[in-house]
């Protein structure tokens, strides 16, 4: 690349396949950490989980000093709620989505393909 060239913009489609590429890998971090810590949940359920719990970290953290506080305590309920879970076990699923993310985003960056994230897992 030349010198002073500018990186081509980012399409739509782009930023589009992103965002639903980043959807699918935290809802299948959801998915393993459900399946590992309560053995239930189905994989749409968990795209849909994760889509809910980004909205709510989303809103959360930008409150000053204690929205990440805050934002971890609402996705964990988010967690909770959709999966029927108490507290500890909805912290548990977090634990391993988190988890499950890292290692796919860094199999996925193995690959060239590092310009995703794991939308609805906080963190990854």
């Amino acid at each position: 690349m030349p010198p002073f060239a500018q990186p081509a913009p980012i399409g739509l489609e782009d930023r589009v396949l992103s965002f639903a590429v980043s959807l699918l890998v935290g809802g299948g971090a959801l998915y393993a950490g459900t399946h590992v810590v309560s053995e239930t949940g189905e994989y749409a359920h968990a795209v849909l989980t994760a889509l809910f719990g980004a909205l709510a970290w989303t809103v959360l953290a930008a409150i000053p000093l204690l929205g990440w506080l805050l934002a971890t305590v609402a996705w964990v309920g988010v967690v909770k709620w959709r999966f029927r879970l108490g507290w500890l076990r909805a912290a548990a699923v977090g634990i391993v989505a988190w988890a499950a993310a890292v290692v796919v985003l860094a199999a996925l960056e193995l690959i060239g393909v590092g310009s995703v994230s794991a939308l609805g897992v906080p963190g990854a």
